[in-house]
């Protein structure tokens, strides 16, 4: 028996990194997972795993996510995981920069949610994860300003859901890691003038010495999709080795 026997996932950034993860995690452990992304090469590594379907989708396109949603008739799990780091002080930070942003790492959520909400309504049940930040209201990061602006509303949104529906069986949470070593993030690092020196400073910033791997998180997604998290709702979970602090 696993964990998340006879669950139906859907997940966004399935083809690497910390989506990549969850969607192997969610499936180990019994999940029917629909894997999304717009990174079909990379997506369709993940069809050798038993449990996972692919769907190549654009999440900040309302018409592409209405028809998946015509495809998918029950939902027990919505997973909003597809996000874009800025690098800069809002003095970087041009209007195309913030628009990019906040329409792939929030407003992308917000039509996830409401296309595929009132599937959970219709079965008085339903739970979503939404992926946040440290980097957010709860820490203020350097060079981090749109980002962290699009992940404090990230976990807005997360806690309206969760207060609005709450009695009708939804719940909603968000995860909210430090800085995980993923393909995105040593991209990031090797677009800086200085590679190395990048890396030492992401380094410097972790107490406990190391980084967070995707798989840790994909832990932390799976306890969230599993009934053992039956009372959390509203929730921002930090894993972050306590960078926080």
């Amino acid at each position: 028996m696993g964990r998340l026997d006879g669950k139906v996932i859907l997940l966004s950034a399935a083809a690497q990194g910390i989506g990549r993860a969850a969607a192997i995690a969610f499936a180990k452990e019994g999940a029917k997972v629909i894997a999304t992304d717009i990174n079909e090469p990379k997506l369709q590594e993940l069809e050798k795993y038993p449990g996972i379907q692919i769907r190549v989708l654009d999440v900040t396109k309302k018409e592409q996510i209405e028809n998946l949603a015509k495809e998918i008739e029950k939902i027990d799990v919505l997973c909003n995981i597809a996000g874009f780091v800025h690098h800069g002080t809002i003095l970087d930070c041009e209007d195309q920069d913030w628009n990019f942003t906040m329409n792939l790492n929030v407003r992308s959520m917000y039509l996830m949610i409401k296309t595929f909400l009132p599937k959970m309504l219709k079965q008085k049940s339903g739970n979503i994860i939404n992926m946040s930040s440290v980097a957010s209201s709860i820490k203020g990061v350097v060079n981090r300003c749109v980002y962290s602006t699009s992940k404090a509303a990230v976990i807005g949104l997360t806690k309206s859901v969760a207060a609005d529906f709450i009695e009708q069986g939804i719940r909603c949470n968000c995860i909210c890691p430090g800085t995980v070593d993923t393909p995105s993030l040593q991209e990031r690092i090797q677009a800086r003038p200085n590679p190395e020196q990048a890396l030492k400073d992401f380094l410097a910033r972790q107490r406990t010495g190391r980084m967070a791997t995707a798989e840790e998180v994909a832990h932390l997604f799976v306890y969230l999709a599993s009934d053992e998290s039956a009372y959390v709702t509203g929730n921002e979970l930090i894993i972050d080795g306590g960078w926080s602090l």
